[in-house]
C-alpha cells in the first residue's frame, strides 16, 4: 500500500517534521520492534512490523474518522474537528511514515540481494 508516492508530496505534508519529532521525543518508544539497532538484523522482519503497524494506525484512523463524522452530525462540526486534528497526528501521519520507511528499507533489501 501506497497512499503517496511523491517525495515533494511527503515534504509539502511536513512527514519529515513528524520523522523528527518520532525520533526526538518519547514517542521512539513506543514500537521497538521496528529498530534498526546493527546490521545483522533480518529487514524483510522489521519490514512486517512496519506493515502491521501501518495498517493498526490505518484501521484506527478509519474507526475514528467515522466516530468523528457521526459526532459532527450529532454534536457540532467543531466537535467533529476537533477528533479529527488528533487523529490525523496520531493515526494517519505514523501510517503515512510507516509506508515512507517501508520504502527505504525495500531499496536496502533490494541492494542488499543485488550484491
Amino acid at each position: 500500500m501506497n497512499f503517496i508516492e511523491s517525495k515533494a508530496l511527503n515534504k509539502n505534508i511536513g512527514i519529515e517534521y513528524f520523522r523528527w519529532i518520532v525520533k526526538k521525543t518519547f514517542f521512539k518508544f513506543f514500537n521497538q520492534k521496528i529498530k534498526v539497532e546493527n546490521k545483522k538484523v533480518d529487514l524483510t522482519i522489521i519490514r512486517n512490523e512496519m506493515t502491521l503497524s501501518e495498517i493498526s494506525h490505518l484501521i484506527g484512523f478509519l474507526f475514528v474518522t467515522i466516530f468523528a463524522i457521526t459526532k459532527s452530525f450529532s454534536v457540532s462540526i467543531v466537535f467533529g474537528l476537533t477528533i479529527m486534528i488528533p487523529n490525523i497526528l496520531m493515526n494517519l501521519y505514523p501510517s503515512l511514515l510507516q509506508q515512507e520507511n517501508k520504502r527505504r528499507i525495500d531499496k536496502l533489501i533490494k541492494n542488499k540481494n543485488c550484491s
